[in-house]
């Protein structure tokens, strides 16, 4: 498929934009990377545009993912064992949500992904709350981080593996990665602490983004080229995003961020039914 120069240069630019607002608020950030894919690159108009867009920035996105999730490791932010379980069993659910996406109409597709990032919008806008730096609840956080790491029984392996399964459908259906699901998921269904939770559901973003990437990729509907322009322009933004959340408030960028979602959302139905 041929693309033209500037589009080569907007998928960094674009690239740029995931990385800083996925660095900048967190789960949830990776969301525009298929809007920005279809109508600013400009590949609204090809065949199997959705799946294409779905594709390209699911492999996008999980590369990215596992490079941060090394820097977690390093920082012993992570609970291995816990993390290959939930991603290793949610490797069949992405691969089967996968198929069932790419079997889903592509309109039909992009209606549901618009609807997907308007809850989206609204749960990070509205409803997702975050301690302020050096707050008292923030300082609670950092302490339960330290003593609650418990133990992987069969009961939690179960339960683990069950919501890895689900989260891995849902994430490899709509191509994304899925880590404003897999943090709560994990803390809920093994009892992990939020620091350790976020640390080890990128193996599970990284894991389900390349796996319905690299799907995507079977059927003939991912550009490795502008994936791998996404990650490069997604590293220089997550390292801006990343030094301005930590100077920025919170609340007012996640509201901001949620708001932008929702219209962003609301423009693609109108995209989507030619309104």
């Amino acid at each position: 498929m041929y693309l033209t120069p500037l589009q080569y240069g907007l998928s960094v630019v674009s690239g740029v934009v995931v990385g800083f607002s996925l660095g900048l608020i967190g789960g949830g950030g990776s969301i525009l990377a298929v809007p920005l894919l279809l109508y600013l690159v400009g590949i609204s108009s090809i065949p199997n545009a959705a799946h294409v867009a779905l594709g390209t920035t699911a492999l996008a996105v999980g590369i990215n993912a596992y490079i941060n999730s090394y820097m977690h490791l390093r920082k012993k932010n992570v609970a291995p064992r816990v993390g290959a379980l939930f991603a290793g069993v949610g490797l069949i659910g992405a691969l089967l949500g996968t198929y069932l996406g790419h079997i889903t109409p592509g309109e039909s597709l992009l209606l549901y992904f618009a609807i997907a990032m308007i809850v989206l919008g609204v749960y990070i806008g509205f409803f997702r709350h975050s301690a302020s730096a050096g707050s008292r609840e923030e300082v609670d956080r950092v302490l339960e981080a330290a003593s609650r790491c418990p133990r992987l029984t069969r009961r939690v392996a179960t339960i683990v593996a069950a919501s890895g399964f689900l989260v891995g459908l849902i994430s490899g259906y709509f191509g994304i990665g899925g880590g404003f699901l897999i943090v709560p998921a994990l803390m809920f269904s093994s009892g992990l602490c939020i620091a350790r939770a976020i640390g080890t559901s990128l193996i599970s973003v990284g894991t389900f983004g390349v796996a319905s990437g690299l799907e995507y990729a079977v059927y003939g509907d991912t550009l490795f080229l502008i994936s791998a322009l996404y990650v490069i322009g997604g590293v220089a933004g997550g390292y801006v995003g990343t030094g301005l959340a930590v100077k920025a408030p919170k609340k007012t960028l996640q509201r901001a961020y949620g708001v932008i979602i929702v219209l962003v959302g609301i423009y693609m139905i109108f995209r989507v039914l030619h309104l």
